[in-house]
């Protein structure tokens, strides 16, 4: 078979929403609200979004359990970024913090609750009070199902208003202008084969995270990066892709994660001899030290001999000293996880813990309000119209270098809000504009080089191939010459890419065409991935290389953090698969710059 321009029909929104979580749903019921036209196309049913999996909880300075200010929150999140963040958007997000997360309870968020009947709130990494010197309370939690009853509170809202979900669809590519702006995408329903534009004033990518470009992953086989392949395959460069966040505590063997909120909630990593090793570490925030840190303190420990198991290959998280008590009231899911996955009963013995990728702080670049921006003409934050981005496929760059735990939920509300403000204040009343003649060319020619490659590689072995070569060249620990290897490794798999094959060419729900399709948009972050590793020589938050000529069985000797050369975000061109770079936005909205410093714990 193949498509053509006759087959194409040609729906018309006011915005249209690519993605069906957190960040989309918030958008969408600002929109509605205002009065828009809107629709959200998803891959799954809304509630199935990743936002689901989200466990721990949701940060905000409520200060419900003991002293706490946004200042600190903000302090936090610069220094958890190690200062890659840019300091006016970490601002915006932290001050605001307070009120988004009430409105969601407002909306009928089901929290935990203390006896005086406020929102519960547990520790996490890297969050203090009076800048660094004690943990703090802050992340709101509905035990540690956290993100399940935000998107399920967000999306019982967007009935109530009446958003449409075009559900089961997957987006293809941006349709520009000859001016540049955006108009619209390209989409394929999978339950009949067909293919769409869906023509817009307003086009707002919130298509999640990108994790599954890697072997050992949290995130779920959704997330393939589909907003990154869209606006790189439409001219628009990719932020800080080499900044990848491992989460300490995935289960031993399946990688599904365990909640930073089990140590939140008092449980410890344990090696080989029973010692609480992170006490070495960080001597003050112990296992709530930031993720990247916790990840590299593990990783250090097995591979300096002190791992567990047979094998040394791992390390133990305890919690039965918690009581089972707590663990059923505070940790349910981590309790079924960990029997189903590992096993393993937490109330009566610990379980078996590994870095496992979880977090993509790269990202499409945006400004505060979610428009995203290039550069052109000597402007940095050139802002392409009509298209915005938020979320974890949003670069703005508020997590910088490292994310701390529980600031992805409060960046899908707040600048899910955002984004919605801004569209209904300044888009409206805008016309539709036309559409070029040659708007579904690219998807066109994609989707018929695929149906005309019978003899092509079957598209999941090429991605198992690229995900084993994305943990061995971009791990936790990395080292130049393997970063080197993979700028070189990635360049032939994308050759790879480029010959994938389709054996079945039905039309009703042909999961080979979509697989097909979610490879091309993960090759696009491999590459902006290595490339921006390999460019980027120091260590900085979760980007952390060892020397040049370091033993490979012992790498641990940083290069440093250097803030002369490399105070400043890098940005992926897929057009001559190149860099340039901007520089870090230091100046916040209203305070003072938090000047870079060395991060201790």
């Amino acid at each position: 078979m193949s498509y053509t321009k006759d087959k194409i029909a040609v729906r018309k929104f006011d915005v249209v929403i690519v993605g069906g979580g957190g960040s989309a749903l918030r958008a969408a019921l600002e929109l509605k609200h205002a009065g828009l036209n809107v629709v959200s196309l998803s891959k799954v049913f809304p509630t199935r979004s990743h936002t689901v999996a989200a466990q721990g909880g949701v940060s905000a300075s409520l200060g419900n359990m003991g002293e706490d200010d946004w200042h600190y929150h903000f302090y936090d999140t610069v220094k958890g970024g190690d200062w890659l963040s840019d300091q006016d958007v970490v601002e915006f997000m932290t001050k605001q913090a307070p009120e988004v997360v009430i409105q969601l309870e407002h909306m009928g968020m089901p929290f935990d609750r203390n006896a005086d009947g406020t929102i519960y709130q547990r520790p996490f990494g890297g969050h203090t009070v009076h800048f660094g010197e004690k943990p703090v309370q802050r992340a709101c939690a509905a035990a540690d199902r956290t993100g399940h009853a935000m998107l399920h509170t967000l999306y019982q809202q967007n009935i109530a208003v009446h958003t449409n979900f075009f559900v089961e669809w997957m987006a293809l590519d941006l349709i520009r202008d000859s001016e540049g702006t955006v108009v619209g995408v390209t989409a394929l329903e999978m339950e009949t084969g067909d293919l769409y534009i869906l023509h817009a004033k307003v086009v707002l990518l919130a298509t999640g995270g990108a994790g599954r470009v890697f072997q050992h992953t949290t995130n779920a086989h959704i997330n393939t990066g589909d907003g990154l392949g869209m606006a790189a395959r439409a001219g628009i460069p990719l932020e800080d892709m080499e900044m990848w966040q491992f989460h300490p505590t995935g289960v031993f063997g399946a990688g599904v994660l365990l909640t930073e909120g089990c140590r939140g909630e008092g449980a410890i990593l344990l090696n080989d001899q029973g010692e609480r090793f992170m006490e070495r570490y960080a001597p003050t925030l112990k296992d709530l030290a930031p993720r990247d840190f916790v990840s590299r303190s593990m990783d250090q420990e097995i591979a300096e001999g002190r791992g567990c198991g047979p094998n040394k290959d791992h390390i133990m998280l305890k919690l039965d000293h918690l009581g089972a008590e707590t663990i059923h009231k505070r940790l349910p899911s981590v309790f079924e996880i960990c029997k189903n996955f590992a096993n393993v009963d937490i109330t009566r013995e610990p379980v078996p813990v590994i870095p496992t990728i979880h977090y993509m702080m790269g990202g499409i670049p945006t400004n505060i309000h979610g428009q995203v921006i290039v550069p052109k003409d000597g402007d940095d934050n050139h802002v392409v119209n009509g298209l915005y981005a938020i979320g974890e496929c949003a670069c703005a760059s508020v997590h910088g270098a490292n994310r701390l735990g529980t600031n992805s939920l409060l960046d899908l509300l707040i600048f899910g809000r955002e984004a919605g403000r801004h569209i209904s204040a300044n888009h409206a009343k805008d016309p539709l504009k036309n559409l070029p003649a040659n708007a579904a060319d690219l998807t066109l020619e994609r989707l018929n080089q695929l149906e005309s490659n019978n003899d092509g590689e079957y598209a999941e072995t090429v991605a198992d191939d690229m995900r084993k070569m994305m943990q061995t060249h971009a791990g936790v620990f990395r080292r130049q010459a393997t970063l080197d290897e993979g700028v070189q490794k990635i360049a032939e798999m994308r050759q790879r890419v480029d010959t994938i094959g389709l054996k079945d060419h039905s039309q009703v729900f042909n999961t080979a065409r979509v697989e097909a399709l979610e490879v091309k948009n993960l090759i696009e972050v491999a590459q902006a991935t290595m490339i921006s590793a390999a460019a980027r020589h120091e260590c900085r938050g979760a980007h952390w290389v060892a020397e040049y000529d370091h033993p490979a069985d012992h790498p641990t000797a940083p290069l440093g953090r250097d803030d002369v050369n490399w105070l400043k975000h890098t940005l992926w061109h897929k057009e001559g698969n190149q860099l340039t770079y901007k520089p870090v936005r230091m100046k916040p909205l209203t305070v003072d710059t938090l000047p870079p410093k060395v991060r201790t714990f």
